[in-house]
């Protein structure tokens, strides 16, 4: 009898991981952007950020899947964790002031090194998600791991702005250290046979192989192409810093709060779906999820009470973590063994480089329209995403998920 995912020491094991990194993750991504705010008072500034972390995952995303499938898929996790310590360690260095030059730009260098790493996190994590786990586990270890990878969401950027508001920068980014150190022993600790590689393909031919297949799979391609942009217009958390200055006038615990209340949402409605998958009309709840995100960000926009603010961004979160759910189910059921590694890196770029793209998205909208004005516009073209998306790819929007196991 085989155990269930929440039971599987092997799959908690290899989920550890992978939340410790995106609590120090997060941890870093708060605290940087407040550093950076603090330094340049400038709300551009934290678009590029985004802008310095999604150039170099694009240019090593392909090739991070390429590697993975075909040497070995613990090797990469584990650096990827370390060049995150690494990271972590440079960043405490320039908050204490221990390195000449200027704190943006070894800012921005870090973010940079950061965008290689995490090109490697996702592909381990969905290659090694099936040697852990038989295929009748994968729809409920997709919900369960979900939720606690949203769990880390939550986590890191209501530590990231505590430790902030109650320690120092340099402070949060030690903790961020600590973080990438346990996850790189978890996974290499982590007993579990790897199988042999296949026979190695020429490199662009394989890589053209993963990208065929996502582009010619009309229900994988249309949920990356719908969070992807709908992340990208609909996405506000970039210029939180900004909102929670400017317009509710908190601290760096206000900060911490708003960037944990859309995590909150998604762990509880993860933690729900763990339990009670969803199986009916799933096409139609992925897009309505997407809708639903994108009407709670606008009504975020036009919000003056911090409270009730954080309120709507819970709401988001609860839609986000619907639509999480189902495309990470989606992904599990329908990519072959073999290409795991390249369809991982190929969703990694659909869906991890959104939120830096988006990232800048808001920056630059926001210099261009104003705070408000710019967050407005990017929920109403969330909507219009969701609209081309169920005229485009009536696949997705009949899906029934078990048409897929």
């Amino acid at each position: 009898m085989t155990l269930p995912p929440h039971l599987n020491r092997k799959f908690l094991q290899l989920l550890a991981f992978r939340v410790l990194l995106v609590l120090a993750y997060q941890i870093m991504a708060v605290v940087v952007g407040w550093h950076i705010y603090e330094l340049t008072r400038n709300p551009l500034a934290l678009g590029l950020v985004g802008l310095a972390e999604v150039v170099p995952y694009f240019a090593s995303a392909l090739f991070a899947g390429y590697a993975i499938d075909h040497y070995s898929r613990r090797l990469f996790g584990v650096m990827s964790a370390l060049i995150l310590f690494s990271i972590a360690l440079t960043l405490v260095a320039v908050s204490m002031e221990w390195l000449n030059g200027s704190p943006s730009l070894w800012i921005y260098a870090a973010t940079v090194v950061t965008g290689f790493a995490r090109a490697f996190i996702a592909p381990s994590y969905g290659a090694m998600f099936a040697l852990v786990l038989q295929r009748k586990h994968y729809a409920k270890a997709a919900g369960f791991g979900s939720s606690m990878i949203q769990f880390g969401m939550v986590g890191g950027p209501a530590a990231g702005g505590l430790l902030v508001g109650f320690f120092s920068t340099s402070v949060a980014y030690a903790v961020a250290m600590v973080l990438c150190l346990g996850a790189a022993l978890a996974l290499f600790t982590l007993k579990v046979a790897e199988p042999p590689p296949p026979v190695r393909a020429p490199l662009f031919k394989s890589i053209a192989e993963g990208l065929r297949f996502v582009y010619g799979n009309q229900v994988l391609f249309g949920a990356q192409c719908l969070d992807m942009f709908a992340v990208l217009f609909g996405g506000a958390v970039a210029l939180l810093p900004a909102f929670v200055q400017e317009i509710f006038e908190y601290g760096p615990e206000g900060l911490g709060i708003l960037r944990a209340a859309p995590a909150i949402g998604a762990v509880l409605t993860g933690l729900y779906l763990a339990r009670n998958p969803i199986d009916l009309n799933a096409g139609r709840w992925l897009l309505g999820a997407v809708a639903g995100f994108g009407v709670c960000i606008m009504v975020f926009a036009l919000s003056s009470n911090f409270w009730f603010a954080a309120f709507m961004l819970l709401l988001a979160g609860i839609c986000d973590g619907i639509s999480v759910v189902l495309r990470a189910t989606i992904f599990q059921l329908v990519t072959p063994d073999h290409m795991r590694g390249r369809v991982s890196a190929i969703n990694g770029i659909f869906i991890g480089s959104s939120n830096e793209l988006g990232a800048f998205e808001s920056g630059l909208a926001a210099r261009l329209l104003g705070l408000v004005p710019s967050v407005i516009f990017g929920g109403m073209m969330t909507l219009g995403v969701v609209g081309v998306t169920a005229k485009l790819a009536p696949k997705l929007r009949k899906l029934e998920l078990n048409q897929l196991q």
